[in-house]
């Protein structure tokens, strides 16, 4: 059983609705120093944002950042889950260096964390939504986190250590708590650096009352490879992540009739009818409006087969979608303030996911695996004064807490495994960028069966070994085969690009000093 936060207490919250020395790297001509506001949402998909890719949705204030800042179009996580990634942009490094290398660990509030250094500097720092990292923040002069998962509707939050109830949709309620932080919770005299931490888009994607018409009219085209057999990918073919066999009608779908005839297999069915209850009767009643149609259609139609299996895409994509347009709407809400407030030409504005997320590729949701969806992240930063355009330079999630660090003139320290990208937002062309990418997968056994691995990326070959239960390894050329459908390993003429990665994978194990991986590497590693 995961630990998680017990504190109590209660308020009502009113919400409206729907060292490697630092160079004096300022960019505002000596003035005070920057702000910085980083917003982070939970599992959104590179592939959601319209900055990035047309298809799904329009994200125009999402957008703004992209069209006033950079758009980092080569953006990965060192560990595609959502706690461990979270420790790895605290501390700048690798999971297996800040101990929290999957859901079930406890993060050490005692370490190092960039909050903390800033705070020593003179900022005033804040992180508002999710925090899931199961001990309590620490390094922040306020707090005001979701316990735990945190829900979509009423949820109650720790504020500074006391539990408090809040009214209305979290991703609203989170947008107030943080716009309130910055009118009346700071010293307007301190620089600060304001973490905007959304629940959303998180399974089981529940969109706000006002949003759950959109979308009704759109169906969605199918990925290429939503039929996918994995051939040649064991890892693949063991996971339970598949739309066709592991989302679960009640629980993800909203399919809980009040006639409690439909029912489901994968043990999440109670949990998916309590999720009502935390609405208010207005609420439900929106609900109802919407889902009670829905579900009578359904079992009108008694679908099976590719048709249940297309129907539940579709029903995934317009909820998904729905709760990544109230996102978009807060995102919009919060540049509105800053405009307002005259903050927006000494803030640093960042957005992005805590890793990446499926929508139907590979017949999957969720992440977890190093394959394109869930490892590559969006990453937009607004930086006053700095480049407009896109950056297509590898950068890593450990890398947000030296850049922001340098940003703010405080020297980055030795034992941080990220690199500051200011450099490319600042126009530059740094010589000595990274040329390969390493990841490293823990989770396993838990939910969704992805089994353990790492592996390297490098601009057109990925090499992934999963280990543990099972012993296999793939190989992709990205540019043949971007959808990586084809593993390569052991076929003929890929021997020395094999080598290659193998040489690329040990080198970067040794740099991070990932010692747990070099030892199921060591007949790899040189003498």
């Amino acid at each position: 059983m995961k630990k998680e936060l017990l504190l109590t207490g209660s308020a009502l919250i009113a919400v409206t609705s729907c060292g490697k020395q630092a160079k004096d790297t300022t960019p505002n001509n000596g003035k005070k120093p920057m702000n910085i506001v980083y917003i982070m949402s939970d599992d959104h998909s590179y592939q959601t944002i319209s900055a990035y890719d047309k298809r799904y949705i329009q994200t125009p204030n999402i957008d703004r950042i992209a069209n006033e800042g950079t758009r980092f179009t080569n953006s990965f996580v060192a560990n595609s889950i959502s706690g461990p990634s979270r420790a790895c942009i605290l501390t700048g490094k690798h999971s297996h260096a800040n101990g929290f290398t999957d859901n079930s660990s406890t993060f050490d509030g005692s370490q190092q964390t960039y909050p903390k250094l800033l705070r020593k500097a003179g900022y005033q720092t804040a992180v508002i939504g999710k925090w899931h990292l199961t001990s309590a923040p620490t390094g922040f002069d306020h707090s005001d986190i979701l316990i735990g998962q945190g829900i979509y509707y009423n949820a109650p939050f720790i504020r500074d250590g006391k539990e408090t109830t809040s009214k209305g949709y979290a991703t609203n309620v989170i947008t107030d708590k943080a716009i309130e932080w910055l009118e009346n919770g700071r010293d307007k005299d301190k620089p600060f650096c304001l973490l905007v931490h959304h629940k959303a888009p998180h399974r089981t994607w529940m969109p706000d009352t006002c949003d759950l018409d959109l979308f009704d009219d759109k169906t969605f085209e199918l990925p290429a490879n939503f039929y996918d057999d994995y051939e040649g990918r064991q890892a693949a073919k063991e996971q339970e992540m598949s739309i066709s066999k592991d989302m679960d009608l009640v629980y993800d779908l909203k399919m809980a009739d009040k006639e409690n005839e439909i029912h489901t297999s994968t043990g999440l069915e109670e949990a998916g009818r309590r999720m009502y209850d935390t609405m208010t009767p207005e609420e439900k009643a929106a609900w109802d409006a919407h889902y009670d149609p829905i579900i009578a259609k359904f079992k009108r139609d008694k679908l099976t087969g590719k048709q249940l299996d297309e129907w539940k895409y579709q029903r995934y994509m317009r909820d998904y979608l729905r709760v990544i347009h109230s996102i978009d709407r807060n995102v919009g809400r919060l540049l509105d303030y800053l405009e307002q407030a005259g903050l927006m030409e000494n803030t640093m504005i960042v957005y992005t996911s805590d890793q990446g997320f499926y929508m139907g590729e590979h017949g999957w949701f969720d992440k977890r695996f190093m394959y394109e969806e869930s490892f590559r992240t969006p990453l937009l930063v607004r930086l006053p004064g700095g480049k407009k355009g896109d950056v297509d330079a590898f950068v890593q999630n450990i890398d947000y807490a030296p850049t922001i660090l340098e940003l703010a003139g405080v020297a980055v320290p030795e034992d941080m495994h990220g690199q500051s990208f200011l450099p490319w937002l600042r126009g530059e062309h740094p010589a000595n960028w990274r040329k390969s990418l390493y990841y490293h997968f823990y989770e396993y056994p838990a939910e969704h069966a992805v089994k353990r691995h790492y592996g390297v990326r490098t601009e057109r070959y990925k090499l992934i070994h999963f280990y543990n239960d099972i012993d296999s390894w793939e190989l992709y050329d990205l540019q043949e085969d971007p959808m990586e459908m084809r593993n390569l390993y052991g076929k003929a003429g890929y021997e020395e690009i094999t080598r290659q990665l193998e040489k690329e994978l040990v080198r970067l194990q040794i740099q991070y000093q990932d010692t747990n991986a070099m030892k199921l590497n060591k007949e790899l590693i040189p003498d």
